[in-house]
């Protein structure tokens, strides 16, 4: 495959298999939600928690080789229940990433603001989901500036009159080595967020049986990416991750086993309204091969104000 040919595709087949097709460090980021373990049967066959960490590893072995150093890698992932615990499997794999050489850099939650009510005899209703976020080293493209929020009006009354305590660091009193200064927040209209994502979930699932929100990958996208850069989601489903990189002026690969969601993200493709590009994108195409059967893949029994983030050791 040429240097450039795998940009603003979309993939047909098993991303173990097409993966191989990608060059050695071609994307800036990858942002994906795999087929949770033994979840969406009906669409992917399904993978028993017990055989997850094996199957996914060799996927995030060629998620290691295309990514670039300074990249990231978002996984949105989360654990089911199995006779009445959870699982660990998403535990385990976060401890097998680490073997295989990533760094688990940082752990966002995705609240979903208005998720379905229910009543489980020994839990409540699922509200949140991990967005799992690893990198290959210390130093990664971070932009933080581009996710940063507004202060909200509190500030109005709180900053007005500061005391003598605002305008210097004032250590926490339990002695946690936490301070802050309140003064330096003076004249600001925007803060920093938290790791805690509060967003909806996609009420309608584009014919999709998992679809998440646009939201969610536009948010890592603009923390993770700039405008050109591209992003890789390797189960692309209906292509909400493409749609968010076209929206916000980056390319994309894509990769997805099923036939009628790549169509489907094909025709949400065509009304994206498109950010400008560095670079000239190339057409939206599919690159066909084989695609097995379902139960054959998964088994049955910014600019200049570019900024890499210094990691704390």
């Amino acid at each position: 495959m040429t240097d450039t040919n795998y940009i603003d595709r979309i993939f047909a087949g098993d991303c173990r298999e097409q993966l191989r097709e990608l060059p050695d460090a071609s994307v800036d980021l990858i942002v994906t939600s795999p087929p949770y373990a033994d979840q969406r049967k009906d669409t992917y066959g399904g993978i028993h928690p017990d055989r997850y960490v094996d199957w996914f590893l060799p996927i995030s072995a060629e998620l290691m080789r295309v990514l670039k150093p300074t990249g990231s890698f978002v996984l949105n992932i989360k654990e089911r229940v199995v006779d009445g615990e959870r699982h660990t499997y998403v535990l385990e794999l976060i401890i097998a990433l680490r073997k295989q050489g990533w760094r688990w850099t940082e752990e966002y939650m995705w609240h979903k603001k208005n998720c379905y009510p229910g009543k489980w005899p020994n839990r409540f209703r699922d509200a949140w989901e991990r967005c799992l976020h690893f990198t290959m080293q210390k130093d990664f493209s971070m932009y933080q500036e581009a996710v940063m929020v507004p202060m909200g009006d509190w500030r109005n009354s709180r900053l007005r009159n500061l005391s003598e305590t605002d305008k210097t660091r004032d250590n926490s009193r339990v002695e946690s080595g936490f301070g802050k200064k309140v003064a330096n927040w003076v004249g600001r209209e925007y803060a920093y967020p938290t790791n805690v994502l509060h967003l909806a979930t996609e009420c309608g699932n584009r014919n999709h049986s998992a679809t998440f929100p646009i939201d969610l990958p536009e948010w890592f996208i603009n923390l993770f990416t700039k405008p050109g850069d591209v992003v890789l989601d390797p189960f692309m489903g209906s292509g909400t991750t493409a749609v968010a990189a076209r929206h916000l002026g980056r390319h994309f690969t894509g990769i997805e086993i099923e036939p009628s969601y790549i169509a489907i993200a094909h025709e949400r493709l065509k009304s994206v309204q498109q950010a400008p590009l560095p670079l000239e994108a190339a057409p939206i195409e599919v690159a066909p091969k084989h695609v097995p059967d379902s139960g054959e893949i998964y088994g049955r029994p910014k600019d200049d104000r570019r900024r890499t983030r210094k990691a704390r050791a």
